[in-house]
Formats: structure tokens, C-alpha cells, sequence
């Protein structure tokens, strides 16, 4: 008895979907745990997970913080890169700031809530603190010297050209970085106000900080997932001389020590040469 033909099309999903499911849902992921148990991965599929004295300290996959309980540096130990991945190196929160280039005005509001930095202004807050952590200068070109965007939005008197009416300085409330732009007085701004919205030409201005800035790029601007364990070679020697002096050790030691924990390109040409933190920290502390 031939079948009709909407119930043999309906048979052939169903066989099609058990199939499928016996081959992904259940061969596959058993397939991909048998790999995983094969010796020399077994460490990695676990999460490369390090133990000191029975105690797991982190991941050499996984990034973390070396900070206190109120967020500070913990000055005896390099530092990682910034995090944006939750609360910082979530792995459940996985992900970017999604903050391009172009994000240089901050949302200025007396509510919390509604107030958020762009990522000019966080780089610029980040790469003072560095600085300052580190007794380097901290300053870095289209950055005031407050560690917020040096960002002005002009007004034209025929918009977008003709000689220039106003001056605001969109992410500062109190006293500009600038007293005038093209012989006009520079204003703060105010909060709420939608300066481009109101047709003012959003222009960054460089200032006079030095075209190859004392604190690396990876100090001041989080990795794609947020998790990212490691950092420059570059950072890790601006952090060196810190170590040095909190730890009473001597600078070709630690130098040392950034070079053996340092891996290569991948491959030999993709990425950069990183620097494991954690592997880094351990070795400073005998472990």
C-alpha cells in the first residue's frame, strides 16, 4: 500500500531527524570527549586549570585581575589588560565593549544610570592611572590632561562650513581643556545636551602628547572576549621596574622572567608575542 504522499514527507523528516540527532546529539559530543581524554590534551580540555597546594589559582587560558578588595593594583604583581566581559574576566559574560573608534563623546548626566564614558575618554582615564601606577606619563594624544576626550563640537555659522559662532567642550562640565578654538571662547557642556544633535561638528583634538604614548595600547583598551590572559612584551617591561622595586629583586632577573613566560606568533606570523600573567605572577612567588 503506497503511502500518501504528505505522510511519506513527514516519515522521511522524522527518520531524518532521529538520524541527525543520533549523529550531533550524542556520536559527535562523545567523539569530542574521547579526544579530549587522549593524553596531552586532557590538561587543556579542563580548562588548563593551575593548582598551587592543592588550591586552583586561575586558568592560562582565562585572564584575571591582580587587584584588592576595593579594586586596586596589588603593586607586587604585574597587571593584566582591562576586561569587559562582565565584571571583568566573566567567562559566562564573554564579550567586547563594542565601542569603535568613533565613540568619542561621553553622555554626560547627574543620574548614574543614564551617564557613561565613551571609549576615548576611558582609554584616556586608564592609560593616567597607568601612568601613574607605573610613574611614567600617562598622557596620550586627543586626551585632556583630567584623563577625559579632548572633543570640542564647533558650530558653523552655515553649518558644516563659514566662520565659527560656538565652542563646546562636549565631555567636560567644568573648566574646558581649551580657552578658545579659532578665536572663539570654548564652553563646558551641559548635562543632557545633544551637541552633534544640535549641529555642532564633533572634532577630536590632538594636543601635544607624544605620537608614541609611554603606556602601551593593551594597558588601556580591553581584548575581544574580555578574557585574554596575556599581554605585551612592551607592557610587561613598563611594569617591570615596579616589581623591582617592591620586591627587593634584581631588574635582569625579572626581565628574565617576562622572557621565559613569553610565547611567539602563532604559527610564527599570527598575532603577537603575549605574556602569561598568571604564569608570570606564579613564578615571582617561587610557585
Amino acid at each position: 500500500m503506497r503511502l500518501p504522499s504528505w505522510l511519506a514527507r513527514h516519515l522521511a523528516a522524522l527518520r531524518a531527524l532521529l538520524v541527525f540527532t543520533v549523529l550531533f546529539g550524542v556520536a559527535y559530543p562523545l567523539a569530542m570527549v574521547a579526544v579530549g581524554r587522549i593524553p596531552g590534551l586532557a590538561d587543556r580540555t579542563d580548562g588548563s586549570l593551575v593548582a598551587v597546594a592543592d588550591r586552583t589559582v586561575g586558568s592560562t587560558l582565562i585572564g584575571q585581575s591582580f587587584t584588592d578588595a576595593d579594586g586596586n593594583p596589588v603593586p607586587k604583581y604585574f597587571q593584566s589588560r582591562p576586561s569587559a566581559a562582565g565584571d571583568g574576566y566573566d567567562p559566562t559574560a564573554t564579550s567586547a565593549g563594542n565601542l569603535g573608534p568613533e565613540d568619542v563623546v561621553d553622555t554626560l548626566s547627574d543620574d548614574p544610570e543614564v551617564a557613561s564614558q565613551s571609549l576615548l575618554t576611558r582609554v584616556c582615564a586608564r592609560s593616567l592611572a597607568v601612568g601613574a601606577l607605573e610613574g611614567v606619563d600617562g598622557g596620550r594624544p586627543y586626551c585632556t590632561a583630567d584623563g577625559v576626550g579632548a572633543v570640542l563640537a564647533v558650530f558653523h555659522r552655515d553649518g558644516f562650513t563659514g566662520p565659527v559662532t560656538r565652542v563646546v567642550s562636549v565631555n567636560q562640565t567644568g573648566t574646558p581643556f581649551v580657552t578658545t578654538y579659532q578665536g572663539v571662547p570654548v564652553e563646558p557642556a551641559r548635562n543632557g545636551e545633544d551637541y552633534r544633535a544640535l549641529g555642532g561638528v564633533i572634532t577630536p583634538i590632538r594636543g601635544d602628547a607624544p605620537a608614541h604614548p609611554a603606556v602601551p595600547a593593551d594597558a588601556v583598551t580591553a581584548g575581544g572576549s574580555g578574557l585574554d590572559p596575556h599581554i605585551s612584551p612592551a607592557y610587561a617591561a613598563l611594569q617591570a621596574p615596579r616589581i623591582v622595586r617592591e620586591r627587593g629583586l634584581d631588574l635582569e632577573r625579572v626581565h628574565a622572567l617576562i622572557t621565559q613566560h613569553t610565547t611567539g606568533r602563532a604559527l610564527g606570523f599570527l598575532g603577537e608575542p603575549g605574556v602569561n600573567v598568571l604564569e608570570l605572577n606564579l613564578a615571582l612567588d617561587g610557585r
